[in-house]
């Protein structure tokens, strides 16, 4: 399993309540341009359409080698892959207040790019602080112990 891209802003930003795995509709140059490692999950979200998820504002560069055939649109809409059961699952749970879907993750599972997806929930500025403040205390905790050494 090799990792493309993970959404760092996610974890500040949103609680984790659970996590999926997603396929996702690609087109040949946009496969080798995430082969190169080329692509950015910030400020993309998943929503429901038709009863397909959808994921938006993924950005993946044009391929520069791709030719003329090649899509002109880096941050178009991108249908992401799930079983019928799973989706409805979902449904259930994004209707509820507050919560949402987040990609965090774009990976190779084999040949195969996939998604991992999370039912968030957001956070309020004191969960933020609150993260932070967590953050650098486990920081000084790992240096005092590394000196101590």
């Amino acid at each position: 399993m090799k990792q493309i891209a993970y959404n760092r802003y996610a974890l500040y930003e949103y609680f984790i309540i659970e996590k999926f795995e997603a396929g996702i509709v690609l087109e040949g140059a946009e496969v080798k341009s995430l082969r190169a490692g080329n692509c950015n999950l910030k400020d993309s979200f998943c929503f429901l359409r038709n009863g397909e998820l959808t994921l938006k504002n993924m950005h993946i560069p044009v391929y520069d080698k791709a030719g003329a055939f090649s899509t002109k649109d880096s941050k178009r809409d991108r249908k992401l892959l799930m079983h019928k059961r799973e989706t409805d699952k979902l449904a259930g749970k994004i209707n509820e207040k507050g919560f949402t879907l987040i990609p965090l993750s774009l990976y190779f599972s084999r040949s195969l790019v996939k998604v991992e997806i999370a039912l968030c929930r957001g956070k309020q500025n004191f969960d933020k602080k609150r993260t932070i403040a967590e953050r650098d205390q486990k920081r000084a905790l790992d240096r005092e112990i590394k000196n101590y050494r």
